[in-house]
């Protein structure tokens, strides 16, 4: 029987209604205290809802756009680390070019000195124990260094086509781009570093004439201080990329969170109003239930009429 049917009095009607409504906004109370949000769907608050949702999808791309700019500054990290490592060995040749400028001064032991212990007087031996040799290998382990500065297959010294486009926000309109160059013997055109030797495993190519006389040496020390000056500025730059990808990671951090904190402020409910909310409605539930029973009691009264 529908209850348009029930004979109830004006009271009573009106008694229920209001419990029922009562009980609705328990329901309501109880659903905002056990999820925490006061917005839950599109019912409850259009704008909210969805002004909360273009925060948290922003904040996802941005969060994916920090992961891409962390790996972009662990590749520039690992191309400064080569060339300081380029450096150091670069330091070693000029030590080697310092130990010939003595031995062309020694006329009874220079050969030796320069050329190797086992082919005193052969001009082109680049024997392990000669000063040739040693610049050679220098030269070897300058190129292997180079090689190895690679991060997940990115390596900005081996050579200038070497390129990497970091997007710097979701829209990808803003972005820094980052190129290579060459810093094996070759591109630093280091004397004795030939013309292809950024491969592993490749030497130098002087010989003992290119280290005998002042003219030459000072040829192969000038070859070296260029590259230490282009290393350096290089170096420089690098340094500066590095800069804007850090300023960068921490603003889409900072961004991120604020993006996070507006979202929650949009749907987040007040545990505190909502606890006080729902001892209020438990109480206003236990009058209308109370309300309800004293109409039905006065309606039954009628009935001892009879």
């Amino acid at each position: 029987m529908a209850i348009g049917d029930i004979g109830l009095t004006s009271s009573m009607r009106s008694n229920l209604m209001s419990l029922q409504n009562t009980s609705r906004l328990l329901a309501s109370t109880e659903e905002r205290l056990s999820s925490g949000k006061r917005v839950g769907s599109a019912v409850d608050n259009p704008a909210n809802f969805f002004a909360a949702q273009g925060h948290n999808t922003r904040a996802n791309l941005l969060t994916g756009l920090k992961d891409n700019i962390s790996e972009a500054i662990q590749t520039v990290k690992s191309a400064d680390s080569g060339i300081k490592g380029v450096l150091s060995t670069i330091e070693a040749l000029r030590g080697i070019v310092t130990q010939a400028r003595s031995a062309i001064n020694d006329t009874v032991n220079s050969g030796t000195i320069l050329a190797g212990s086992n082919a005193a007087g052969a001009s082109g031996f680049t024997g392990a124990s000669g000063l040739t040799g040693q610049y050679n290998r220098l030269v070897e382990q300058l190129n292997n260094l180079v090689t190895d500065a690679s991060y997940k297959g990115t390596n900005f010294l081996t050579s200038g086509s070497v390129t990497l486009t970091v997007n710097l926000n979701e829209n990808a309109t803003t972005k820094i781009v980052m190129s290579g160059f060459n810093s094996g013997a070759s591109g630093l055109a280091i004397s004795g570093g030939g013309s292809s030797l950024t491969v592993a495993g490749t030497t130098g190519n002087i010989t003992a004439n290119d280290l005998d006389s002042a003219s030459e040496l000072n040829a192969i020390e000038a070859s070296l201080n260029t590259a230490i000056a282009t290393l350096q500025t290089k170096s420089s730059e690098l340094a500066a990329n590095l800069n804007t990808l850090t300023t960068r990671q921490t603003f889409i951090g900072d961004m991120v969170n604020t993006l996070e904190v507006g979202a929650t402020k949009l749907t987040e409910a007040d545990t505190n109003e909502e606890g006080a909310n729902l001892l209020s409605l438990q109480t206003k539930n236990q009058l209308g239930t109370t309300a309800l029973s004293i109409s039905n009691q006065a309606q039954q009264a009628i009935l001892r009429l009879f």
